[in-house]
């Protein structure tokens, strides 16, 4: 049984800081870590998070890749790793994907990040912290995390399955081509990923039930599998976790996402609403 709940309030968080077997990952940006942080939390670059490679970057690292970079930040079986960023989930989200890859379901996301943390007047730290490595071995990799491409190709039409397209809706419509295809999976439903954040309350989630509404009226309500995307599995990463956070159970992450769809030569494309 995990020790904290998915989604972790600031203030569920400070009262246990420094307990034995809990790692806060901080995936936000270096400076901003360097100038305010949780108190203990490593960093954490996110670009580890992904392969890197053309054309599609968003991959996950290979898995003697992933087993030593969580060996480098001190993961053991029992750890509990509890994440957040500064820029409203998807760095931290990544993380917390590729945990669930790897085998390892003991984790939490901050909600609103560091951002919520500040605004809540919790106290902070700005001298950087060093992991103390382990040799984490993963378990067995977690295949209903990930989708690739040819999943996506033989499933995307089925009547059992719904593509969320995290990304803008100029890029849904294909307005915004970032790849040498515009536009969207056929039959993907759009909602941005932004679109589940408050930034009237230092980027927290919105009412769940709220969210919950909004998706379902696109067919997004956990009763078919659903399978998210972005360009990169950045934004999307923040869907899956949002997804998650829903109790929708089959939801997974399609890694390759637009920069890999929309530059392949046998993929159809829709434009449009």
């Amino acid at each position: 049984m995990n020790r904290f709940p998915l989604l972790l309030e600031p203030s569920e968080l400070a009262p246990r800081l420094g307990e034995p077997g809990l790692l806060i990952v901080d995936v936000g940006k270096e400076a901003v870590y360097r100038q305010a942080h949780v108190p203990g939390a490593i960093h954490l670059d996110y670009r580890r998070l992904q392969r890197g490679t053309p054309p599609a970057p968003g991959l996950p690292p290979a898995p003697e890749h992933i087993a030593a970079l969580l060996s480098e930040i001190g993961l053991t079986p029992e750890t509990h790793v509890v994440a957040y960023d500064d820029e409203g989930g998807g760095r931290s989200a990544r993380l917390l994907w590729l945990l669930e890859l790897a085998g390892h379901r003991r984790y939490s996301w901050v909600n609103g990040g560091i951002h919520a943390w500040l605004a809540d007047d919790l106290a902070y730290e700005s001298t950087p912290n060093a992991p103390t490595a382990t040799r984490y071995e993963p378990g067995e990799p977690n295949a209903r995390a990930i989708v690739d491409l040819d999943y996506l190709l033989a499933r995307h039409r089925d009547a059992d399955v719904v593509v969320w397209d995290a990304r803008s809706r100029e890029e849904y419509e294909g307005s915004r081509p970032l790849a040498a295809k515009a536009g969207h999976i056929p039959g993907a439903v759009n909602y941005e990923w932004t679109t589940a954040q408050d930034a009237a309350r230092d980027g927290r989630l919105r009412d769940l039930e709220t969210i919950r509404a909004e998706l379902a009226a696109l067919g997004i309500d956990g009763s078919k599998e659903i399978i998210t995307h972005c360009q990169t599995h950045h934004r999307s990463s923040f869907t899956w976790l949002l997804g998650r956070i829903l109790g929708f159970d089959d939801i997974r992450g399609y890694a390759g996402s637009w920069s890999e769809w929309g530059n392949h030569p046998d993929t159809p494309v829709e434009r449009g609403a």
